[in-house]
Formats: structure tokens, C-alpha cells, sequence
């Protein structure tokens, strides 16, 4: 097993070497290519999704998860639009920046370059593997992508298809690598594969992500967990609360950025709370809450403490009510994952306390949290959610896959 991924590792780092010296025509052409591929073999990929369904539905996957399993032809055109929007994007490979002359006359610079070899392992999402691809290929770098069992149908199904763009265009197929043996042990090894690999970025739970973090000896880029918070102010507009939270909880429950908390002020929760509620349970959702939330609708059950640091992924959410927005802070603060937070206000001065004072990856004002997302932000496409504060934090998009190296300009100095 240890052969294996030397052997995918050693391709993988002679691909990084070919695609790094790509010009941007030609990393364009490939990813314009692959999206065309895409489309032209939905029907295919529909077809070797819908084993990975099968067997999700045989082995009792929850809704939420089959819906993040999925692939339809929306979703397979939505992949391939990613592409496009990533190949329209400035290519920030070659960058150079900051260049200064020292009193002895070197010029020093920095230059934007790529990481190399990146390794993802990942769970259920199919489109994960497009993605992923292709903000590594705009950026130079070679992937290593590890899914999981759930999809690997869909995801060698992906590849081949990926594969088959670039050797259209004759570009490098080991640019994108997957690891077709998905046993835990392989994984193990990947983790282990730093000679190889430069960085390693899980996406996917908490049990994923901590298994990744404890256990690698490559550097690993945390993507979060998202106990996702929306605060209601006591100047918030109610309409426009129950509609974000609606949005934010019921729009897609399997999602890092969907709303799993809520933060009542307690001088609007009176109104409040009803509506939302009554909202909410038109969707089928389960209500925690606190013993003042539960005063104020026969509809929510008691909360545990557990359930204020809970990422259910499903329909169930959390309701707390606090005295003032400081509470609502302290509370965010203790239970988020560093994800993405929003309060629901018409005081400037409290929405600009809340986007100062909330440590996490995305702080909104009177928005939805499901915003959190590379395509939303602009990037075409994401690599992964980072919550940690190193290299990279927040949907991470093209310069997030990057490095620069330092490059010294001279004319026969020596130093003394």
C-alpha cells in the first residue's frame, strides 16, 4: 500500500514540474477543454453517480448527505461552469511584487509561484473533484485527490473525463491523480507522503478533518467544520430575519455554511421567535432551545450543551436568547467552528462591533451565511473553507494555492 501511494506521489511530483512551466494559453485551453468534456459526458456521469446513490440509499445514508452525493445535470453544468470562470480568471503565477534596490544595489523581489503537489481527501462530494482540479491546474500545481468509498464511482467516472479534456489539448493527465483505494490505510499513507506531497487540505466532518490533523506529517491547510451562527439584534428588521434564516438553514442542510445557531436579542424575541418558528417548522425542522426560547413557543424542545456547538447537517437547529450583544458575542465566540457569522440588524454601530469582535473565517451583516463560497465570492470555484488563521483563511480561491520565493537581481556583489 505504501507502493502505491510513492508510486501516484512520484507521478504527481513530475506533473507539478510540467504543469508549472505551462504558459496561461495553455492552462486556459485545458480547462476550457475539460469543461466542454464535462457537458458532453453528463449522461455518463449521471449513470456511474446513480451506483454511489444506490449504495448510499442501501446503507442508510441520511438525506442530507445523499443530497451532497448527487449528481445532476444542473450540478455537472454548474462544474463546468466553475471551469470556465476559473479559466476567465488573472492567473496570479508569475506575479512579482515588492521588488526594492538594497544600498548595495540588489534588487529583491518576491515572485508568486505554485505549491507543487497538493493532496485532498475528502467525502461525498463528487464536485469536489472539478473543483479542485481546476483552481490547481490554473495554479501549476499537481493534485492528489483521496474521496471517499461513498463516491467512487463518480469520482473516477470525473477523472477519467478530466483526463480525457487535457489529453485533448495534450496537456499533462497525471496533472490530476486519484487515489482509487480507498481503504483507511491508504489514507494513512498519503498523510504520511511529505516527500511528495507539499500540502494536504481535508475537506469533509470534524472526524475527517481531526484524523488528518492528528495524524499528518505533511503540512495541512484546516478546512472547518461550520457551526454557523445568525445573531438577531434587537433593531433587526423581522422580515428579513425569518427570511435569511430560512435561506441560511433550509436552502441545502448538508453544508458547511448553512445556519445550525441562532442568538436571539431578548427584546425582540417575543416577536420573533413565533415567526421563526413557524417558519422554520414549515421545512420539517426540530427546534433546541434554551429554557427562555422554550417560554416562547410550545415548539422548541430543550437544548443541551452540546447542541450549542453542534453541526447537525440536518434539520435541527439551535435557539439561545441573550440580554445584549456582547452575550451573542461571548456565546458566538465559545461555540463557532471559525467559520461564518451574521447578525440581523439596523444598527450601524452594532453590525460594525459584530464584524470587529467575531473571530471567523466570513462576519456578514443582514446576509445569509450560505454565501461562504468560493463561486459566490467571485473565484470561480473554491479548494476548501479555510478556518485557520495560517497561509489561508475563508473560501480559498486561486492565490491560496500559491507560494513566492524570493528572486535577487545583481551585478557581481559580494558580501562583506
Amino acid at each position: 500500500m505504501e507502493n502505491y501511494m510513492e508510486m501516484l506521489g512520484a507521478r504527481a511530483k513530475e506533473a507539478a514540474f510540467k504543469v508549472g512551466k505551462l504558459s496561461i494559453n495553455e492552462k486556459n485551453k485545458g480547462l476550457y477543454s475539460v469543461a466542454e468534456e464535462l457537458c458532453l459526458r453528463k449522461q455518463e456521469l449521471i449513470q456511474e453517480n446513480e451506483k454511489d446513490m444506490e449504495e448510499a440509499k442501501a446503507r442508510g445514508m441520511s438525506l442530507a448527505l445523499q443530497d451532497r452525493l448527487r449528481l445532476t445535470e444542473e450540478r455537472i453544468e454548474a462544474m463546468a461552469e466553475g471551469l470556465r470562470q476559473v479559466a476567465a480568471l488573472a492567473d496570479p503565477i508569475g506575479e512579482v511584487s515588492e521588488m526594492k534596490i538594497r544600498p548595495n544595489g540588489l534588487r529583491v523581489g518576491k515572485k508568486r509561484v505554485p505549491l507543487g503537489v497538493i493532496g485532498i481527501i475528502y467525502e461525498s462530494r463528487p464536485n469536489v473533484t472539478a473543483d479542485a482540479f481546476g483552481l490547481c491546474f490554473k495554479t501549476g500545481n499537481a493534485v492528489i485527490l483521496r474521496g471517499g468509498s461513498d463516491a467512487i464511482h463518480s469520482n473516477k467516472a470525473i477523472v477519467q473525463t478530466i483526463k480525457a479534456g487535457l489529453r485533448k489539448e495534450k496537456l499533462p493527465q497525471d496533472s490530476i491523480l486519484l487515489v482509487e483505494d480507498t481503504s483507511r490505510e491508504v489514507a494513512a499513507d498519503m498523510m504520511k507522503l511529505h516527500q511528495y506531497i507539499d500540502v494536504l487540505i481535508p475537506r469533509g466532518g470534524s472526524g475527517l478533518i481531526s484524523t488528518v490533523l492528528e495524524n499528518s506529517t505533511v503540512p495541512v491547510i484546516e478546512t472547518g467544520t461550520g457551526n454557523c451562527h445568525i445573531f438577531v439584534d434587537e433593531t433587526a428588521d423581522l422580515f428579513m430575519a425569518v427570511d435569511i434564516i430560512e435561506n441560511a438553514k433550509t436552502q441545502r442542510l448538508g453544508v458547511c455554511n448553512a445556519c445550525e445557531s441562532l442568538v436571539i436579542h431578548e427584546k425582540i424575541a417575543e416577536k420573533a421567535i413565533p415567526a421563526i418558528v413557524h417558519r422554520l417548522k414549515n421545512h420539517g425542522v426540530e427546534i433546541r432551545g434554551d429554557e427562555r426560547a422554550m417560554a416562547l413557543s410550545e415548539e422548541i424542545v430543550a437544548a443541551s450543551e452540546e447542541d450549542w456547538g453542534m453541526e447537525y447537517l440536518d434539520l435541527i437547529i439551535s435557539v439561545k436568547v441573550v440580554d445584549s450583544i456582547e452575550e451573542a458575542i461571548t456565546h458566538i465566540n465559545r461555540y463557532n467552528t471559525g467559520h461564518s457569522e451574521s447578525i440581523i440588524t439596523k444598527d450601524y454601530a452594532n453590525a460594525l462591533k459584530f464584524q470587529d469582535e467575531i473571530d471567523a473565517a466570513a462576519v456578514y451583516v443582514n446576509a445569509s451565511t450560505r454565501f461562504t463560497d468560493g463561486f459566490e465570492f467571485g473565484f470561480g470555484a473554491e479548494i476548501g473553507i479555510s478556518t485557520q488563521k495560517l497561509h489561508a483563511r475563508g473560501p480559498m480561491g486561486l492565490e491560496a494555492l500559491t507560494t513566492t520565493k524570493y528572486i535577487i537581481f545583481g551585478d557581481g556583489q559580494i558580501r562583506k
